[in-house]
């Protein structure tokens, strides 16, 4: 009797045995499941930093998932016209990916601009933190979650530029009629001076700049403006970017293809874009300085700043820009509120460590 019940035992465990067996060899396949991706960006093809960025990424990704994530990488206009990726992400019909600024998409979404930049705002430093150790991202994903996106931030200049000008400008005054290509909550401000604000995506702006359809524009620093070689189309290169402290750069996946990723796929994303944003930055500070010396004594550039009462008009018209959009959007109103409030503490952190630290290093 007690040798039947031993060999029932033992049966017992060999089809218990089996199961595992089976869910073990069943562990491969589901890892092994591949994922073809495409990934549409705003930058014109083999742009530095930016395109260059993108395809790192994506390089990564397929590194780090050993190939179960490959991300085709297309330039804008490619497969999708450039200010047309992010509708093409968001019906994820054709593509699942894309990368830009949110800021061109305020036409459609004016709140969006806070994820991209504002006047006289947050640095790169500021951005950063407010992403990953307050309530941007947060922020960010609940305002594209109507348009079935999720963004991640995967990029950033630094503080730019404030733009090259076919003319000094001495005051205010000296912007009223020009064109000038300049996006986001920075375009309002230049409106509010009397500039005509054009939107085009960075293939077409040395073009216009040169035929005089537009008379300035803004684009990124240094490095990025030689390359585009803007010091051909205008003689006047201004500082400093008020109007784009610290923009960030954004990385958007289709929410149906974000949800069909196993976790482990997804944290591949997370922590790749998360590098990529490192990176961006990190090659424009190491390269920007290097260029500027460039434009100025190889091209004789005319490196100028903004006259002091001209920057106190910009603040003075940012504030203005902000309450005015605040007032005639409810989620533009909730966003700038928490934007403000850390930017607030932000700034009075940096003031007790970066600002006395820059001090002490003049000594």
């Amino acid at each position: 009797m007690q040798r039947r019940r031993f060999i029932k035992k033992l049966a017992g465990l060999g089809a218990g045995a089996a199961v595992t067996s089976g869910a073990l060899s069943s562990a491969p396949a589901v890892a092994a499941e591949r994922f073809n991706w495409k990934l549409v960006t705003t930058w014109p093809p083999n742009f530095p930093i930016f395109q260059e960025g993108v395809q790192r990424f994506a390089k990564d990704v397929k590194t780090i998932s050993g190939g179960r994530l490959n991300i085709q990488v297309f330039a804008g206009g490619e497969l999708v016209p450039p200010m047309q990726t992010f509708e093409a992400v968001s019906r994820g019909n054709v593509v699942q990916m894309g990368h830009g600024a949110a800021y061109y998409w305020t036409g459609k979404i004016p709140a969006a601009a806070f994820f991209t930049a504002v006047p006289f705002g947050m640095n790169a430093q500021g951005m950063n933190a407010w992403y990953y150790g307050g309530d941007g991202l947060k922020l960010w994903r609940e305002l594209y979650a109507e348009h079935d996106l999720v963004p991640f931030p995967m990029g950033n200049t630094g503080v730019q530029m404030g733009g090259w000008f076919r003319k000094k400008i001495n005051t205010i005054a000296d912007l009223k009629g020009l064109k000038m290509r300049i996006p986001g909550l920075g375009g309002k401000v230049m409106a509010k001076a009397g500039v005509n604000p054009v939107q085009l995506p960075g293939g077409e702006i040395y073009t216009a700049l040169e035929r005089g359809t537009i008379d300035a524009t803004e684009w990124v620093g240094p490095y990025h403006d030689l390359r585009l070689g803007l010091y051909r189309a205008a003689k006047y290169y201004y500082s400093p970017g008020w109007h784009e402290p610290g923009p960030t750069l954004e990385l958007t996946i289709n929410k149906k293809a974000w949800e069909s990723l196993p976790k482990d796929l997804q944290v591949t994303i997370e922590n790749a874009a998360m590098a990529s944003n490192i990176w961006m930055l990190s090659q424009f500070e190491a390269k920007n300085l290097q260029a500027l010396r460039e434009l100025k004594t190889k091209y004789k550039v005319q490196f100028l700043e903004f006259p002091a009462d001209v920057l106190r008009h910009f603040h003075k018209m940012t504030k203005e820009v902000l309450k005015e959009e605040a007032a005639k959007d409810a989620t533009f109103k909730k966003i700038y509120s928490a934007y403000e409030s850390f930017r607030k503490n932000n700034d009075a952190w940096n003031e007790i460590s970066e600002a006395t630290y820059a001090k002490a290093r003049k000594l």
